[in-house]
């Protein structure tokens, strides 16, 4: 499967249509700039000895963090690169377990709908369906994500 697409236009996605990101492995710097970012220092992600003691046994990702991390595979696949004019949301998101560093993550999306936009002639809505896995297959974020994708003419 290939894992570098071409940007596509509101008219390129179809139902059904999937598409799959490349590989990549959370570090101790991604916690550290999730934290500053968000300014969000709670122990379970930032205090090594605290989280041991913890219910995961060591620190866990931030649960924004991994709904970041999903929004980068998709941008990364290249498929709404320079065709996204907005994230409009989402209907549901699962984080049913947790990332933990040196978790290697990638995500599949499926075109679950395409809509044109009665108030829009130049753009239309794209619903991608999204799992998130890390390396031994186990689910770590779910979602669908909804896009305002710009169109050829």
């Amino acid at each position: 499967m290939a894992y570098s697409y071409e940007p596509h236009y509101f008219e390129d996605f179809e139902e059904g249509q999937t598409f799959e990101s490349v590989g990549r492995t959370v570090t101790e710097a991604d916690f550290v700039m999730h934290s500053a970012l968000a300014g969000d220092w709670t122990e379970l992600h930032t205090n090594k000895e605290y989280a041991e003691d913890g219910p995961f046994g060591e620190r866990i990702a931030h649960g924004p963090m991994t709904f970041v991390q999903a929004t980068g595979f998709v941008y990364r696949t290249g498929i709404v690169e320079r065709t996204a004019f907005a994230f409009l949301g989402m209907n549901y998101m699962d984080l049913p377990n947790p990332v933990h560093i040196g978790d290697t993550l990638s995500l599949d999306i499926e075109v679950t709908e395409t809509k044109d936009v009665g108030s829009r002639d130049d753009a239309g809505l794209v619903v991608l369906d999204t799992e998130m896995t890390n390396q031994e297959d186990t689910v770590v974020f779910q979602g669908d994500m909804k896009f305002l994708i710009k169109t050829k003419e």
